[in-house]
């Protein structure tokens, strides 16, 4: 069903998915306007939207996600709320207090003021780390969202992203002051990928460190399936039309939902070479530790970070979590996704990993240059 004439906010605008997302639907719908709530929104962004905006109003609202007065401008008159916004750690990197009052603070109160504001409907960007792996690293092949699972989540990022995900969720079916009723899900993308990752940037950076071999942090079994940027803006597109159909929105609404497409199962180092390798890049055969010692020496530099705590801010390289994230298998299925709102990947695997490539190729002088002077 279409969105024509809706009104709708994407807060998180200036990001990885939110700006993809924003050129989509800008693509596809006729929407009346659509609001760019970020803390930050850079004034060549808009410029760039320009050009493809059509008859669609946009509108920018600068502010933080813990502001009750921005979200209230943002939403009021709007009926449909694209939650892309998050802190994203996988470091250690932020503060517990940070990540909490950004990721789950901020949902809350977004969803609040949407209740206040009468906006019919909410999709919230989830993750696969609130899937797992649990720390044992137990795998998950081809998984759906009915598959079994002991989740054990210790890394702030992943508890808060779960907690955020579940107020989402508890939110559906509460009534608006105009007597209506909010309909939410959440969607939880595999590792998102393409044009504007910065985490593919920063694997190519340690590569050109390395003399152009790219690290290997995980083995070759590990494989996981990886989603390109363009169907993960698809599926939130998909789960929008989804909410406003009477029929589906009964379906969707209080679920979440898996976001994968047709990327092959790899690991995550094999992977950065799949993308990098036509940019004359190598990868170590083996990860340059075994990974018994790797988890070792990660448990040392963890204790070494809570004993120094008090007097320095130290955030170690790799923590275990993040090992075991690297180095279990872990793969999702897109077809409840598929049944339930019709979403299906629009790009295949070579037109991702082209696209992919080619951004990078554009960006790789640049880095050369940075790490030369």
């Amino acid at each position: 069903m279409s969105l024509k004439g809706e009104i709708c906010v994407v807060t998180g605008a200036c990001g990885f998915l939110g700006e993809r997302l924003i050129r989509l639907l800008l693509r596809e719908e006729n929407l009346a306007e659509i609001r760019l709530l970020d803390k930050d929104v850079r004034a060549e962004l808009i410029q760039s939207l320009e050009d493809c905006r059509g008859g669609t109003r946009l509108a920018v609202f600068e502010g933080d996600i813990r502001d009750t007065e921005v979200l209230r401008r943002a939403c009021k008159g709007a009926s449909l709320v694209f939650h892309t916004a998050s802190l994203i750690d996988v470091t250690g990197a932020v503060e517990y207090r940070e990540l909490y009052e950004v990721n789950v603070k901020g949902t809350q109160l977004l969803l609040e003021t949407c209740i206040q504001e009468n906006l019919a409907s909410f999709i919230y960007t989830s993750s696969i780390e609130v899937a797992g792996p649990n720390p044992r690293g137990d795998p998950i092949v081809n998984g759906n969202e009915d598959t079994p699972y002991s989740s054990c989540l210790k890394f702030p990022y992943s508890r808060t992203k779960e907690e955020a995900e579940r107020i989402t969720l508890r939110a559906h079916g509460e009534e608006l002051r105009n007597g209506g009723r909010l309909a939410a899900c959440a969607l939880r993308p595999m590792y998102i990928y393409g044009e504007g990752c910065r985490f593919t940037v920063g694997h190519m950076r340690d590569g050109i460190r390395n003399g152009n071999v790219l690290l290997r942090m995980s083995c070759r079994e590990a494989r996981v399936n990886p989603v390109y940027v363009g169907n993960a803006a698809l599926g939130h597109l998909q789960a929008a039309r989804a909410l406003r159909d009477p029929q589906k929105r009964a379906v969707v609404g209080g679920h979440f939902y898996y976001i994968s497409d047709d990327t092959p199962p790899i690991s995550y180092s094999d992977f950065n070479h799949a993308v990098l390798s036509p940019l004359g890049f190598g990868i170590q055969e083996k990860p340059f530790l075994p990974l018994r010692l790797l988890f070792f020496i990660c448990f040392i530099l963890e204790a070494l970070q809570t004993m120094l705590r008090p007097f320095v801010r130290f955030t170690p390289p790799l923590n275990r979590q993040l090992l075991t994230m690297l180095n279990t298998p872990f793969s999702f299925s897109y077809q409840k996704a598929h049944r339930d709102m019709g979403y299906t990947p629009r790009y295949d695997w070579e037109e991702a990993r082209r696209n992919t490539t080619d951004w990078l190729a554009s960006v790789l002088p640049k880095e050369r240059e940075q790490m030369n002077a």
